[in-house]
């Protein structure tokens, strides 16, 4: 059994979809579009369910590939995610907004259960809901819940059980369309598309055949049929009959909520013209800081935990080229970047609070008003705010941007913003030359640094936003819209499935292509030509031969074997162009395997140090970084202006080739991905040259 969660955005829809599914759900695409799909199971007395999380919407009416998802899903009988029943998930404090949506899904002819959600909220601020008159209205079942406070919820489990075995709700009467018994005969289907507005949808369902599409407009052209008139029209007669309907119930007041004073209250403050900025700054550089702060124990613990790991293996397995590569390659690999869970499990816990309590949403507007004066359109605001966490859907949710100048301009500025790829990167460089100490008694210097290179990005992308605007000179700026929902305790369930998720998704992507990586990087850096590997042998093999251990000649053994082995000749080869940015060849290798994805940097360093490294080395790959000195002048190699220079690249740099994969699938061509890698590239490989020459120059 198939089931469809539908709902206006804020009704609290992913709220039960969490509570019903816990961790028993997954995530993928759509099937031919790149959006997220959130699947969970539900068991039921008569079997499992299947529960699919439609995006929100305020209407059928598509206006952005998330809502085309909607429509798609309910109208498509052969598509496989099509339902067997739809719970109309509804705002019990936004009762006639939500019945716009609510009357289209029934009119669809499915069998529907109407979830009234947040009726806690409405009981605390005296809304009379009129659930039974409003069943008999609808003609279908209407059940009272709170997914944050878990009421209802068996009540709505045992209507979802009568439907499992077949108990169908009252048949509505549809908005019927003078036209309606046309447009069965074309569609073959007598109880679908039979009012104007289900005509428009039925062009664009993939349920019926390109000849069927075609009479279908054929006949809108026949009775002159505007689709946006048509739409409007539809909606405006739904009002009028909600609105009716009301006014037959007791006072007519249903939805007179008095709680709106006391956002509005704190929004006097938090979204002041003067302060909200300010104030949201401040409250992100909190959260920077507590990403270093709160992971500071969790992340001993799982170097701990490794090193252990690799010391368990070199007293199980014998002595040689498994051996090696189990502890060298696999488990130093993984461990350099894995270590790092509990920061990206962090960073998205806080922003789902964010998200939960409401404040993201008034952070998105605004920061509108500065959007603005680049070129921009409020639109523009959660595409960027999504490249904080990955680049990828954030190209793909410019989508919403119907301007396509205005959409291929934030395309282009979205790798600057720093994704969550990077913050192992971070954390490893910042945390080894900026000491955990407080300034002003306050401010921690590692939050204040993290956050720099945020705000860095961040601005750099606006002003380069700015200039392409006026190069590709767009001129329509859409209208913003963004409901914004009142203030409330977050969801801790929803806090901490969103923790889970992320550091699973973090934990088995990131951790296939740094398993491939370690594996390719071991044998690239313990093998090499024969003729060169077998001159460094001979040179320490009196050394070899003597059992007597002599720690710095082995370490003088294993730095020679990695500078002539494959790894050693790919990375002498880049050096020249890297090398005024104060990189030697080791980082040179860094940075081309983190074009497969950004946290592979760390990774990489971490084979490559643990190649390098004595047998009996305990240090952490922090520590061998900082002890790694130039073999030819003795200066260390990662010093202030290194590690700094190293941040720049990595903050404006292009952050992965599926980046440009995506980028090239949006855009529909080469061009512009190519423009992308090349001016990304030029733009972090000179201000990392700047910082570096001038950090050089002000140490002498």
């Amino acid at each position: 059994m198939k089931i469809c969660l539908v709902g206006n955005p804020n009704s609290g829809k992913t709220t039960l979809f969490n509570l019903l599914t816990g961790l028993n759900q997954k995530v993928g695409n759509y099937s031919g579009v790149t959006v997220d799909k959130h699947v969970g199971k539900l068991k039921l007395k008569n079997g499992v369910a299947e529960i699919i999380d439609l995006p929100g919407t305020n209407s059928i009416y598509p206006k952005s590939i998330d809502e085309s998802i909607v429509l798609r899903t309910l109208v498509n009988t052969q598509s496989d995610n099509y339902p067997d029943l739809v719970v109309l998930v509804m705002s019990a404090t936004q009762i006639r907004r939500s019945l716009i949506l609510v009357s289209q899904v029934i009119d669809l002819g499915l069998p529907v259960i109407v979830a009234m959600n947040m009726i806690d909220e409405a009981r605390n601020n005296k809304v009379n809901v009129h659930s039974d008159e409003l069943a008999k209205h609808l003609g279908v079942p209407v059940c009272l819940i709170s997914a944050r406070r878990k009421i209802g919820i068996k009540d709505l489990l045992k209507l979802i059980d009568r439907q499992s075995v077949g108990a169908q709700p009252i048949k509505p009467n549809p908005y019927e369309f003078e036209h309606g018994d046309e447009i069965a005969k074309i569609t073959g289907d007598e109880n679908g598309y039979r009012n104007l507005v289900n005509l428009i949808l039925a062009e664009q369902s993939t349920a019926l055949d390109a000849a069927k599409r075609i009479h279908l407009l054929e006949l809108r052209d026949k009775l002159n049929v505007a689709p946006t008139t048509a739409m409007g029209k539809d909606i405006n007669d739904r009002f009028r009959t909600t609105n009716e309907f009301y006014a037959t119930l007791e006072k007519g007041k249903t939805e007179q909520v008095t709680t709106l004073t006391n956002t509005q209250k704190i929004d006097r403050v938090l979204t002041h013209k003067y302060f909200g900025l300010p104030i949201a700054f401040f409250v992100m550089y909190l959260l920077f800081q507590a990403i270093f702060s709160f992971a500071e124990y969790p992340m001993a613990w799982l170097e701990g935990g490794f090193s252990w790991l690799g010391q368990l293996i070199t007293g199980i397995v014998p002595d040689g080229m498994v051996q090696d590569l189990l502890v060298n390659g696999i488990v130093a690999g993984l461990s350099g970047v894995l270590v790092f869970i509990p920061q990206i499990a962090i960073l998205f816990g806080l922003l789902a609070i964010l998200e939960g309590t409401g404040y993201l949403s008034r952070i998105s507007f605004m920061l509108d008003r500065v959007m603005r004066k680049f070129g921009l359109s409020g639109k523009s605001v959660v595409p960027m705010m999504s490249g904080f966490a990955c680049a990828i859907p954030a190209v793909m949710s410019t989508r919403n941007i119907k301007n396509t100048k205005e959409r291929l301009i934030n395309i282009m500025v979205i790798p600057l913003l720093s994704c969550s790829a990077r913050l192992p990167v971070y954390i490893l460089l910042i945390g080894m030359f900026i000491p955990q100490k407080k300034l002003w008694g306050l401010f921690n210097a590692q939050g204040l640094t993290m956050m720099a290179f945020y705000l860095a990005g961040l601005i750099l992308a606006v002003l380069i936003a700015g200039i392409l605007h006026r190069i590709l000179k767009v001129e329509e700026r859409p209208v913003f819209v963004m409901e914004l929902p009142r203030y409330r305790f977050p969801q801790w369930r929803n806090v901490l499935l969103t923790m889970y998720q992320k550091a699973k998704i973090f934990t088995v992507e990131a951790g296939k292509i740094i398993l491939f990586i370690s594996i390719i990087l071991w044998v690239l850096a313990s093998y090499g030509p024969k003729q060169d590997m077998q001159a460094v042998n001979e040179k320490y093999e009196q050394l070899l031969a003597n059992d007597i251990e002599q720690p710095d000649e082995l370490r003088a053994y294993e730095q020679e074997k990695l500078v002539n082995s494959y790894a050693g000749h790919i990375g002498k080869a880049i050096e020249p162009a890297i090398k005024p940015l104060g990189y030697d060849w080791k980082i040179g290798i860094a940075l081309l395997t983190s074009f497969a994805a950004r946290e592979v940097f760390v990774g990489t360093m971490a084979t490559i140090y643990s190649v390098d490294a004595s047998e009996d080395d305990p240090s952490s790959l922090r520590e061998r970084l900082l002890a790694e000195k130039n073999p030819t002048t003795g200066e260390k190699v990662y010093s202030f202006a290194t590690v700094f220079s190293l941040l720049i690249f990595f903050a404006f740099a292009m952050q992965c080739m599926s980046t440009l994969a995506i980028v090239k699938r949006e855009t529909k061509s080469w061009k512009w991905p190519i423009i992308q890698l090349v001016y990304l590239t030029v733009l972090a490989y000179g201000l990392s040259f700047i910082a570096y020459q001038l950090l050089i120059r002000f140490a002498q």
